[in-house]
């Protein structure tokens, strides 16, 4: 019997230095809505305690990863008016640092 094909999705590794965490929450719950429209979504969120190494100087406190169904979903999705919207009023003045680690494209899980 021949194997499934999975289907594949284009992730982005990001990490960012939150310097206002309801600020944050708040731009995340008005963010949500239209990630989900995009058919993007979060896929790991982490805080972070210490940051080891890195290739930049740029702090970081939070790194997660976000997915779409392709590269030009995520494109969509951060050109959005809506999108832009929300990140001016809470993104903006509560993120620092923003430092995409990497970009890829993977097969969906099950």
């Amino acid at each position: 019997m021949a194997a499934e094909a999975r289907s594949m999705r284009h992730v982005r590794l990001v990490g960012v230095e939150v310097k206002d965490d309801a600020g944050y929450r708040l731009y995340r719950a008005g963010m949500i809505p239209i990630l989900h429209a995009h058919g993007g979504d979060f896929g790991y969120d982490f805080v972070v305690s210490a940051v080891l190494k890195s290739e930049t100087e740029a702090p970081m406190n939070r790194v997660f990863t976000m997915h779409f169904p392709d590269e030009s979903a995520g494109d969509r999705f951060f050109a959005d008016p809506a999108y832009l919207a929300v990140r001016a009023r809470f993104f903006t003045p509560s993120v620092g640092a923003v430092t995409t680690i990497s970009s890829f494209d993977e097969p969906s899980p099950r």
